[in-house]
């Protein structure tokens, strides 16, 4: 397979960690934006409820154009592209603070045109906006669809920095059973070998053949210390780059 048109395209950063902080809690984000984490998501969408999303929008704005990251990746999550919000988050967070933001994640990715729709209306607020400076696209991987067009959604823009593996959504969408999200107990003695190494292998594929980075979904249960080394692990030997972190205290594991 050839190198994919977002080959030699994306910034050389480093995302060994990745934390994911509500849209909701202001003092939280400032804390995050202090971490050992090498990137911050603000997230508008599962840490948020269905009430909360329009008004929190302007809560990321005010973070990204306020809050000082130092050199850590600033981000948001956007709501999925299957629902009312996800068209309302890029244009009124980007509008805003685009001249503050390095990423956009976007997530449940089925397929290469989820990707090039994002990309196009990042283009056109943009190119609105004034904007010199190109924002990235990480797309999480967190379905059925979205494993089996892999190959095409790495393929699929030159803002495409990162291909993100999420558990959570995955299990559900392949009707798998789960104790919680990134875990391994229990249903791992049963299976010979590991339950996601089919998808975690395809994602880590993907982004090497197309010059991505490439990041592991996190662990739920992040007190465990056990397994969230064990989980940070599999994760390296498998080849990704680091892991989404919902807690501070995984963000040095």
């Amino acid at each position: 397979m050839k190198p994919g048109p977002s080959s030699n395209h994306v910034p050389l950063r480093i995302e060994r960690s990745m934390l994911f902080v509500p849209a909701t809690n202001f003092r939280v984000i400032e804390k995050a934006a202090i971490s050992a984490a090498d990137a911050v998501c603000i997230d508008l969408e599962d840490a948020v409820a269905i009430d909360d999303k329009v008004g929190n929008r302007a809560n990321v704005a005010r973070a990204l154009n306020e809050i000082d990251f130092g050199s850590r990746l600033r981000m948001f999550r956007i709501n999925g592209l299957d629902s009312q919000y996800a068209y309302r988050d890029l244009i009124e967070v980007v509008e805003a603070a685009g001249a503050n933001l390095d990423l956009v994640m976007v997530p449940k990715v089925n397929s290469s045109e989820d990707v090039t729709f994002v990309d196009k209306l990042l283009s056109q607020v943009e190119a609105h906006r004034g904007l010199n400076r190109r924002i990235g696209i990480e797309a999480q991987i967190e379905t059925a669809a979205g494993f089996l067009a892999i190959r095409e959604i790495a393929q699929s823009s030159r803002r495409l920095e990162a291909l993100i593996f999420g558990p959570g959504d995955y299990a559900a969408s392949m009707q798998m059973p789960s104790e919680g999200i990134g875990e391994w107990a229990g249903y791992d003695e049963i299976y010979p070998g590991h339950r996601w190494h089919a998808v975690m292998h395809a994602i880590v594929a993907g982004a090497r053949a197309n010059g991505l980075r490439c990041m592991d979904g996190p662990l739920a249960d992040y007190k465990d210390s056990a397994a969230l080394e064990r989980s940070c692990q599999i994760s390296r030997s498998l080849g990704f780059d680091g892991k989404q972190c919902i807690h501070p205290t995984s963000c040095r594991s």
